[in-house]
C-alpha cells in the first residue's frame, strides 16, 4: 500500500482488497464535486483535491437486527465501511456507551430535558476509540505494516492501544507539550511515541510528508482518514437507538477537525433515510475554546472563510489551528438553525467542575468546553430550553489533570479531632 497515492489505480495495478473488505462501501465520494474513485488508500479527490468519504448501497437493515447486535460500534456494522466478520479480528471493541439522563445538570441550566453522551468509558477514554476501530479494519485490509497518526492525545492513545491489542506496529506522533497523563498512556501501549516540536498543525504536516514517502503505513487520520472518520457515526446511531428509535432536538458537540460533529449529522441523515428513524428538524451546535475556535469565528461573522489561528487553550483536545471539516461545520450549524460557539479558558474549567458536580462525570477539557458552550447558548437564547438536548462527553478528565488541578482540592487540612473538623464548619 502507497500513503502517497491519492487517484484511483489504473486496472492494470489494481490488485484490490478482499471481497465484503468494506462491507456496503461502494466508492469514494468526493464532497465537493461528486466524482468516485474505487475504495482504496484514498483521501483526496483526483478531479478538484476535494475531501473523499465513503459512498455506501445500503441494504434493507431494520431496528431488530442491530439490537440483536453486539453492544458495541459493530451492531451497526452494515452502516460501516467494516467487512460482515469484523467481530473475528482482534479490536477494542468500543462503543454503546452511556446516555446519561443528566437531571441535576439540567436543573442548573435551566433545560427541560438534558442528556450527556458519555464516551469517556471507551476502552481508552475517549471516543477516538471508535474511529481508529473502523481505520484499523481499514488497515489490516489494505495490508498495512504501520499503524500510525498525528494527534493532540487521545488518538494516540487509541491507536497505540488498538495495534497492540491487533499486533500490528504503531507510531504516534504528538506535540511535545502535550498533557503528561496523554503522553503516558500512549507510551504504555507503543514504543514507538514521537513528541514533535511544535503543535498539532505542525504534527499533522510531518505526518502527511512521511505518508508520502514510506510504503505501508496506514496514518488514521491522513491517507485512510475516509474510513477512520465513519467511526464517528455510531456516536449518532447509539444516541438515536438509546433515545428510543428517535432523534433529539437539539445536540452540542466539540469541534477540532469537526469531523465528529459532520459525521453525527451523516448518522442522523442516514437513519432517516433507511426508515429506522422518523424524520424531524434538529438542531446541531459546535463548540470550541477561544484560544482555537476560527471556526467560532466565522460563524459569527457570517463568512465561509475560516482563518487558521495559533492554538493557545488549555483544552489541547480541541487546538486544531486548521480544522479540515471547518467549513462543512460551518454548513451544518447554519442548515439545521445551530451555532457555534467559544468559551475561554477559565470557563472551559468551570464547565469540568460544573459536570463533575451536579452528574458525577469528570470530563477532560473538550467536554469541560462542551458543557461551558451549551450554558453560554442557554444564556444568550441560542439554545432552547425547552427543548430535548444532548452534550457529547468526549474523554476521561484523568487524561487532562493539568488544567483542574489549581481549581479543586482539599476543603481544609485540620488535625485529627472532632473539634478539628467542627471548626470547619463543613458539618
Amino acid at each position: 500500500m502507497s500513503a502517497a497515492v491519492t487517484e484511483a489505480p489504473t486496472s492494470s495495478e489494481k490488485t484490490g482488497p478482499r471481497e465484503g473488505a468494506f462491507g456496503n462501501a461502494v466508492a469514494l465520494a468526493c464532497r465537493e464535486c461528486g466524482h468516485r474513485v474505487d475504495l482504496g488508500p484514498f483521501y483526496a479527490c483526483p478531479e478538484c483535491f476535494g475531501p473523499l468519504e465513503i459512498a455506501y448501497e445500503f441494504p434493507t437493515v431494520t431496528r431488530e437486527e442491530i439490537e440483536a447486535g453486539p453492544r458495541n460500534i459493530w451492531r451497526y456494522k452494515a452502516l460501516l465501511p467494516v467487512p460482515t466478520d469484523i467481530e473475528t479480528s482482534p479490536n477494542t471493541e468500543p462503543g454503546f456507551t452511556r446516555l446519561l439522563d443528566a437531571r441535576n445538570l439540567a436543573t442548573e441550566l435551566g433545560l427541560a430535558k438534558l442528556w450527556v453522551k458519555d464516551d469517556s468509558t471507551n476502552p481508552t477514554n475517549s471516543f477516538k476509540d471508535r474511529v481508529v476501530a473502523c481505520a484499523l479494519s481499514a488497515a489490516r485490509e489494505l495490508d498495512a505494516k504501520v499503524f500510525a497518526c498525528p494527534s493532540t492525545g487521545n488518538l494516540a492513545n487509541a491507536v497505540a492501544a488498538a495495534g497492540a491489542r491487533a499486533g500490528i506496529k504503531t507510531v504516534v506522533f504528538i506535540p511535545s507539550n502535550l498533557e503528561h497523563p496523554k503522553q503516558v498512556n500512549s507510551a504504555i501501549f507503543t514504543e514507538s511515541l514521537v513528541a514533535v516540536d511544535g503543535n498539532y498543525d505542525d504534527v499533522n504536516k510531518l505526518a502527511s510528508e512521511i505518508a508520502g514517502e514510506e510504503e505501508g503505513w496506514a496514518f488514521v487520520n491522513v491517507n485512510v482518514r475516509p474510513y477512520y472518520a465513519e467511526g464517528s457515526k455510531t456516536l449518532g446511531y447509539e444516541i438515536a437507538e438509546q433515545l428510543g428509535w428517535r432523534l433529539p432536538d437539539q445536540i452540542v458537540i466539540p469541534v477540532a477537525s469537526g469531523s465528529q460533529l459532520t459525521k453525527v449529522d451523516k448518522a442522523f441523515r442516514e437513519l432517516i433515510e433507511l426508515g429506522l428513524v422518523e424524520e424531524k428538524p434538529y438542531k446541531i451546535f459546535g463548540a470550541q475554546a477561544e484560544g482555537c475556535g476560527p471556526v467560532a469565528t466565522a460563524f459569527k461573522a457570517g463568512t465561509d472563510a475560516i482563518r487558521p489561528v495559533k492554538p493557545d487553550t488549555i483544552a489541547k483536545s480541541l487546538a486544531i489551528g486548521n480544522p479540515a471539516d471547518g467549513i462543512y461545520v460551518l454548513d451544518i450549524a447554519r442548515r439545521t438553525g445551530g451555532a457555534v460557539e467559544e468559551v475561554t479558558d477559565d470557563e472551559v474549567r468551570a464547565g469540568i467542575v460544573l459536570l463533575a458536580r451536579t452528574e458525577g462525570i469528570f470530563t477532560e477539557t473538550a467536554g469541560g468546553t462542551t458543557l461551558a458552550v451549551t450554558k453560554k447558548l442557554v444564556e444568550n437564547g441560542q439554545l432552547d430550553p425547552e427543548l430535548e438536548t444532548v452534550v457529547i462527553n468526549t474523554g476521561h478528565g484523568l487524561k487532562t489533570l493539568d488544567a483542574i488541578s489549581g481549581q479543586v482540592g482539599a476543603a481544609a487540612t485540620i488535625a485529627p479531632t472532632y473539634d478539628a473538623f467542627k471548626a470547619t464548619g463543613i458539618a
